[in-house]
């Protein structure tokens, strides 16, 4: 069925064109107001990379913008090679394509005001102490992320661990059951061993351990409730120098998979976990399901108040790099 064309007179032209002028304003108006709070409100990221799994610059430079991130730490790769400890080069690009040292020292010095960058390199090769005090030298703020398949506790990661002692930077695990940090029911030792370095543990090995009841080392991401005192736990808990990087998909299902269990682990750690994105997506939106956009709606979402949301998005990053 077709309906006429209705005509309007000029009073109501113009008086759509005005109400048209104040939306426009309103929206900018609004678009100002949400820029502001941004900056009232900065966002620490300390845990993303360049080049994941081919993302342009253009993109990792936007995805951050659009999550509301202030400051980024990139976080390098060691420099390709077939060893052990990366899986006969699996694992190289930190199993994700990611840029290495030179890409992330240069993208930040270029974004100094958004950027940060990291130092890492493969634990059992010659020249992985120098390579890493190189870029510390340049200003690296932290060594990770360490993401290969060694001991945790080797006579190699423990080298890296002294020098992270010696420049006072914290060092970043990803803990992943048979592949990537072996040891993971022991690194007490490690903790106890060098208890001015600040550790920040990371992946599915890490987060799966949240629950006393996980039993099964091979399942990374668990699902359903969550009972209290598991490794992870009893790590932030007992350790002064253990910290939480919450990022990745990993990171996500932990607060999502109990929400209820989550609330009072975010509480109870609250001076103990950092946020960080470590996502590939190039949007930055959560509507696109980007997870470290959900991840920092998660975290707002279980909070009881504003001043822990502060301490998880922002002011334990601040304290922990001395920024």
């Amino acid at each position: 069925m077709s309906h006429p064309k209705k005509s309007y007179s000029r009073r109501e032209f113009l008086a759509g064109v005005g109400l048209l002028a104040i939306g426009t304003s309103l929206q900018l108006k609004g678009g100002a107001e949400i820029s502001e709070i941004r900056k009232k409100e900065p966002i620490i990221d300390i845990h993303q990379h360049i080049h994941y799994h081919e993302r342009t610059d253009e993109q990792m430079l936007a995805h951050q913008r659009a999550m509301g991130v202030t400051t980024t730490f990139l976080l390098p790769s060691g420099r390709p090679v077939n060893s052990p400890s990366t899986h006969e080069g699996i694992s190289n690009g930190l199993q994700a394509e990611a840029g290495g040292n030179a890409e992330c020292y240069l993208f930040a010095k270029e974004h100094r005001k958004e950027f940060l960058f990291g130092a890492c390199a493969v634990p059992d090769l010659p020249d992985a102490i120098y390579e890493i005090e190189k870029y510390l030298k340049l200003g690296a703020v932290i060594i990770g992320e360490l993401k290969f398949g060694v001991e945790c506790d080797s006579p190699q990661m423990q080298n890296i661990y002294q020098l992270a002692q010696t420049y006072n930077v914290p060092v970043l695990m990803h803990w992943q059951y048979e592949m990537y940090n072996y040891g993971f029911e022991r690194f007490y030792k490690m903790l106890e061993k060098y208890p001015k370095v600040n550790f920040i543990g990371h992946a599915q090995t890490w987060w799966a351990n949240i629950d006393k009841n996980h039993m099964d080392q091979s399942i990374l991401y668990p699902k359903g409730p969550v009972t209290p005192g598991g490794i992870t736990d009893r790590y932030l808990s007992a350790y002064p120098n253990m910290y939480g990087d919450l990022s990745a998909g990993s990171g996500l299902k932990a607060l999502t998979r109990d929400e209820d269990h989550a609330k009072s682990f975010l509480e109870r750690h609250q001076d103990k976990l950092v946020y960080g994105s470590d996502c590939e997506d190039p949007s930055g939106l959560a509507s696109k399901g980007c997870t470290g956009a959900l991840d920092i709606a998660e975290v707002r979402k279980l909070v009881s108040n504003k001043q822990i949301e502060r301490k998880l998005l922002y002011e334990n990053a601040k304290k922990l790099f001395r920024l």
